[in-house]
């Protein structure tokens, strides 16, 4: 059985606050495209990016092996911007199991993607909105199986393909050279979804097996990198309110017992209120980015890929710190609030005293 399809490595980094596209489709002119709709199986006209990204072609790169590598990059609102790297393979399943654990792991060719990101995003540094110093990252790997040649010819149907080859599967997606458990194999497979009879998703946490028609796989290949987008800006998100959360802790413990020092809070209070809607409002944002409102195979595939990612497990921690936050600021205005009434009566109860004071020197 000859395989071939294409190896799409995926390099998401977190650049700024945010990436004005219309300034950004300005600068680069017509080598600007942008992602239009993708979803071709039926799917509700509603159902788009609600601000499609920007990609640009970045032509070929050449690793330390000599391979030249097609990439491109994509530019999404979130600041988030998405190196992409395209290397074809053909072989059986034992060579490209070897050529997807190679791939899977970045760490060897990560530092020049995220050179290519930096050298582009300074060509386009008017539409960079607040930029960070220090970059989160994320990375993924999809399996585009665009052609499976088998002796008897014909195209393989999904239930066959994970009955004869469901082992092999799940090596590949896990980046395994070894034979793994049946129970280990299990799990990964249970993670996938079929439309048609001939067509094939499965989802693991690194990486992701999709066999389909060319236009269908582009969508779903989308959907993946949407989600993995979801789960690198909750990540930002979380670890930005455990910052602030711990720089509210030690605030509050410093005020605690110098009545003076909570004066200070209503400015520290509305500092941290504000950056807690700005956050409530991102985090809607990018949940409206797609919209899915019906049991599509593309919602469903969403939720499989966010499920497997960790994006809800992220999104419960976010809205969690939110509520924390939202407590602690009614805390500050009430504690400024006891501190101004207790002053306020201090001054009312001295001038009562003075009061009495200048009465009895009048006698």
């Amino acid at each position: 059985m000859n395989l071939s399809g294409c190896f799409r490595v995926f390099l998401l980094y977190d650049v700024a606050e945010a990436l004005d596209l219309l300034k950004l489709r300005e600068i680069l002119g017509p080598t600007a495209g942008t992602v239009k709709r993708l979803f071709p199986r039926h799917t509700p006209e509603y159902i788009s990016f609600e601000n499609a990204p920007v990609v640009e072609s970045c032509g070929q790169i050449t690793l330390d092996a000599g391979q030249p590598i097609a990439c491109s990059i994509k530019y999404y609102a979130y600041a988030v911007v998405v190196f992409q790297m395209e290397i074809p393979f053909e072989g059986n399943w034992e060579t490209t199991i070897a050529q997807a654990a190679r791939w899977i792991d970045t760490s060897a060719f990560e530092p020049r993607g995220r050179e290519a990101v930096r050298t582009h995003l300074e060509r386009v540094a008017s539409a960079v909105i607040r930029p960070r110093k220090d970059w989160l990252f994320e990375d993924y790997l999809v399996v585009d199986l665009q052609e499976i040649r088998q002796p008897g010819g014909g195209r393989p149907k999904a239930p066959d393909l994970l009955s004869a080859h469901g082992n092999q599967i799940a090596e590949l997606i896990l980046g395994e050279k070894n034979p793994l458990s049946s129970k280990e194999a299990d799990d990964v497979l249970q993670a996938s979804l079929s439309y048609y009879p001939s067509d094939l998703s499965i989802v693991g946490p690194s990486a992701a097996l999709v066999y389909d028609r060319p236009e269908d796989a582009d969508a779903a290949i989308q959907i993946l990198e949407y989600a993995r987008m979801q789960l690198l800006e909750f990540r930002y998100y979380d670890d930005l309110m455990s910052r602030l959360l711990s720089e509210v802790y030690i605030t509050l413990e410093q005020t605690q017992n110098v009545l003076i020092s909570r004066w200070s809070l209503p400015r520290q209070a509305k500092r941290l209120n504000t950056i807690r809607l700005d956050v409530m409002d991102l985090t809607e944002r990018i949940d409206n980015a797609i919209k899915f409102v019906s049991d599509t195979f593309y919602a469903r595939l969403y939720r499989l890929a966010a499920t497997r990612f960790g994006v809800p497990d992220y999104r419960s921690l976010v809205e969690r710190k939110l509520r924390t936050v939202g407590e602690l600021y009614e805390f500050m205005v009430d504690q400024f609030n006891e501190a101004r009434s207790f002053v306020v009566e201090l001054g009312i109860a001295l001038l009562c005293l003075l009061d009495v004071i200048l009465l009895f020197r009048g006698r």
